[in-house]
């Protein structure tokens, strides 16, 4: 378990939550994402996350297949994310920040509320998400991820700066990397369900070296 106080324990995570669809965005575990709300309906899921002690917000992904009767069909898998900052605008918009708690597989579907979806949510298959909130228990091949990466990067003159990816630890590595870049919503959909951190760290590479080799061909994905 995390020694931040405000970290709610497993066996207190909520049954049912607000549920905020967004395709292409990847909230994970110990993730931070920054949000900016506008819509009346998440303006209204925010105030009532913001009025529950947890403040939970769940991140899911539409597939892409069509919609149901309260919106677009979505993946059965989504990450929550506690609500750890929040600030209003001036025109009217919030300003939030969540925190990446654990995952969930959706239940049953809720009536609408105020405009936004709630289901009932199953926490059981992610538990080691927080309580192993501190640990990084499998080693991941750094130096692997960091070539595929460069070349990835390289092709997509996008600028990162090594040095500060050397001072994440393996977990804050993986993690930053798979939130933070371009990749399809099923490419970050497959990143979201890899069983621990090992396995997403091998498919982050396998991602990133498919990524390069599409812009390269296999002359290119190696060199630095």
């Amino acid at each position: 378990m995390s020694g931040n106080p405000f970290t709610p324990t497993f066996d207190s995570l909520p049954g049912v939550i607000p549920v905020f669809p967004l395709a292409g965005v990847l909230l994970l575990p110990r993730g931070k994402m920054p949000l900016n709300i506008f819509e009346r309906r998440y303006l209204a899921m925010t105030r009532a996350a913001l009025s529950d002690p947890v403040r939970i917000i769940g991140m899911i992904q539409p597939t892409g297949t069509g919609d149901g009767p309260n919106g677009p069909e979505l993946f059965r898998v989504g990450c929550a994310g506690r609500l750890i900052s929040f600030a209003e605008t001036d025109d009217g918009r919030y300003l939030i920040t969540l925190d990446g708690l654990c995952r969930f597989r959706t239940g049953a579907e809720l009536p609408i509320r105020d405009g936004y979806r709630r289901f009932e949510v199953d926490w059981s298959p992610f538990r080691a998400d927080l309580e192993e909130r501190s640990s990084d228990r499998a080693p991941i091949q750094r130096a692997g991820i960091a070539s595929a990466a460069a070349a990835y990067f390289r092709g997509r003159n996008m600028s990162v700066n090594p040095e500060a990816l050397k001072k994440l630890g393996d977990s804050e590595l993986v993690t930053a990397l798979s939130m933070g870049c371009p990749f399809t919503p099923e490419e970050k959909q497959a990143l979201l369900e890899a069983s621990n951190l090992e396995e997403r760290a091998k498919l982050l590479e396998t991602l990133f070296a498919m990524g390069a080799k599409e812009l390269f061909g296999d002359g290119e994905v190696t060199r630095h």
